[in-house]
């Protein structure tokens, strides 16, 4: 053991022991260089069984892991010393108060500086999760979370953290803390980060009640069995993330924060003040109707209005003009802002519009980007959004004086795809096409687009780019009219619209007017009804000729050119 007064490689002088557990002794020290305090955890090499082992090897990793990390709620590693016998690591010194002795001492904590609390843990495990590998944390509890006197919390304590292992089907190790630590960490299960909200939870649980849920006989009560004056809305959070259940948690920790941002929204008094709301936009609605289809109108917005719900907006908007239907479709995304039915039925009406300028684009971007956050990257419903938004920009775009540009379009279709290509589920039906876009638009932005030139887009790049599209193509016949319209259209405007460097890099021609003979033939037997369909289909049947013949032209001038 470091002795007080003693120098660590001539530099740390230990002031003074603040800290021990079964492997390691935690001491306060100065700095002598920059009179700075650090914290030094002092591990030591020598086990005398498998479970010592198992101990020293993760206080190592711990500090392995923390060296990398830098987020306002997590300690920094600044210095390892191993000099073969023990291992010293140099980390922040933190000062205050672990919160499990301030509920010893204070009791429950109010519920304002609980939330404000979990935000932060919230924030910073989210931080972990995001790591790749993502880092599962594994102890989050009360004795681990540290008050500093300005009032931030840190986590400390990496212990028993891992990086996650997909290919896994369990952990190897039975660690964490009884009561707070999720069944599936206890069993045969692989924890994940659902593991980590599951902990908070009921370290939330904990602060707001006072009651410890570590003793054996303990039994989970919500928390206003315990307080009634507790938020029936943050009742609701706590219950979600400490679901047996993996799947019925909360997926990731941006789905938990913005329900901890959003608490009241949940509250039984809170949306009772929504539905009054609701009551009255529906009523104006109702009057408009009226006013606009007479009695009929009457008699569909007085059942809309009984409806008082989510669903009674979209039925509302499906009854009513253009302008009408936007709004009440964006009203419909500010009560559910996680449902993607209202942000695909606002597409629609800008499909049926036929048009996606820049009034469009700014309107939906804010609904979009507002609440991107608190939606799963990994769920079907919302790579279904991402596809629905990505063939929108892809073939509705437009300048703000009213013209398109196959390259502006790619553009501002690129992210969307992209989403879907790194996080769509297996499940997700539209995986092929939506690929499939992302790879026209890679393409794009990797040999038109940037400073590279264009020669660098050699004939095999083009090829290969072309044996996508032909896989998709052969694959959306399958697909619906639209899904399939769509494809064709998109890779009508690419053929034209490399006409020239398709010439330049000597595919040949025979292959290009190939490829758009196939797409104008798939868009003639395409069996169509909706407008936006038709227009697209018109689209391909209307110009094929006249730009088959710029293609021809196209490889006739470069041929002359040589």
């Amino acid at each position: 053991m470091a002795e007080t007064g003693s120098v660590i490689e001539g530099k740390y002088e230990i002031l003074k022991q603040i800290g021990k557990g079964g492997m390691s002794t935690v001491y306060l020290a100065m700095d002598k260089r920059l009179n700075k305090q650090w914290a030094v955890k002092e591990i030591r090499k020598q086990g005398k069984n498998r479970n010592d082992e198992i101990v020293v090897n993760s206080l190592i990793a711990e500090a392995n892991l923390m060296k990398r990390l830098d987020h306002p709620a997590l300690p920094r590693i600044v210095d390892i010393i191993d000099n073969g016998e023990t291992i010293y690591v140099v980390m922040d010194y933190i000062e205050g108060e672990s919160l499990d002795k301030i509920i010893s001492e204070y009791g429950p904590q109010p519920q304002e500086l609980v939330l404000d609390w979990a935000k932060q843990l919230c924030d910073a495990l989210g931080y972990l999760h995001s790591q790749r590998p993502p880092i599962i944390y594994r102890d989050m509890k009360p004795a681990n979370v540290m008050l500093k006197p300005e009032g931030n919390v840190k986590v400390i304590d990496f212990g028993i953290a891992r990086e996650y292992k997909e290919q896994s089907l369990a952990d190897t190790t039975v660690l964490g803390t009884r009561g707070y630590a999720p069944p599936e960490q206890h069993g045969s299960r692989q924890t994940d980060a659902r593991s980590d909200i599951y902990a908070l939870g009921m370290t939330m649980h904990h602060l707001l009640t006072g009651v410890d849920p570590r003793p054996a006989d303990y039994v989970y009560q919500p928390i206003r069995q315990w307080n009634p004056e507790l938020s029936d809305g943050l009742e609701r959070i706590i219950n979600k993330c400490t679901a047996l259940d993996p799947d019925d948690r909360y997926q990731n920790c941006s789905e938990l924060m913005y329900a901890l941002e959003h608490y009241e929204q949940i509250d039984d008094q809170y949306r009772k003040k929504q539905q009054r709301k609701l009551s009255l936009f529906l009523v104006a609605v109702g009057f408009a109707a009226v006013t606009a289809i007479g009695g009929a109108g009457c008699r569909v917005a007085a059942k809309q209005i009984n409806s008082n719900n989510y669903g009674a907006l979209l039925s509302v908007a499906d009854s009513t003009d253009y302008a009408k239907k936007t709004a009440s479709y964006r009203q419909a995304i500010t009560i559910y802002p996680y449902d993607t039915r209202a942000y695909e039925k606002l597409l629609e009406a800008y499909e049926e519009k036929g048009k996606f300028g820049k009034q469009e684009n700014d309107e939906f971007l804010a609904l979009y980007n507002a609440n991107q956050s608190g939606f799963n990257p990994s769920g079907r419903d919302f790579a279904e959004l991402n596809y629905r938004i990505g063939m929108m920009y892809f073939n509705y775009y437009t300048n703000d004086d009213g013209t398109s540009s196959y390259a502006t379009r790619v553009q501002k279709a690129y992210s969307f795809f992209k989403a879907n290509f790194d996080n769509a589920p297996p499940d997700f039906a539209e995986k092929n096409l939506s690929d499939c876009y992302y790879e026209i638009c890679t393409f794009y932005r990797t040999y038109i687009l940037s400073s590279a030139s264009v020669e660098e887009a050699s004939e095999d790049s083009y090829r290969k780019l072309f044996t996508v599209i032909q896989k998709t193509l052969g694959s959306v016949k399958n697909a619906g009219s639209y899904d399939q319209l769509t494809l064709y259209h998109g890779v009508f405007m690419l053929l034209y619209d490399q006409r020239i460097n398709l010439a330049g890099v000597h595919v040949s021609q025979e292959t290009v007017l190939n490829l758009l003979n196939t797409v104008n033939q798939g868009a003639q037997g395409s069996t169509v009804q909706k407008a936006q369909s038709q227009k697209l289909r018109s689209d391909i049947t209307d110009h094929y000729q006249e730009y088959a013949a710029a293609v021809e032209r196209a490889y006739h001038n470069v041929e002359g050119r040589k």
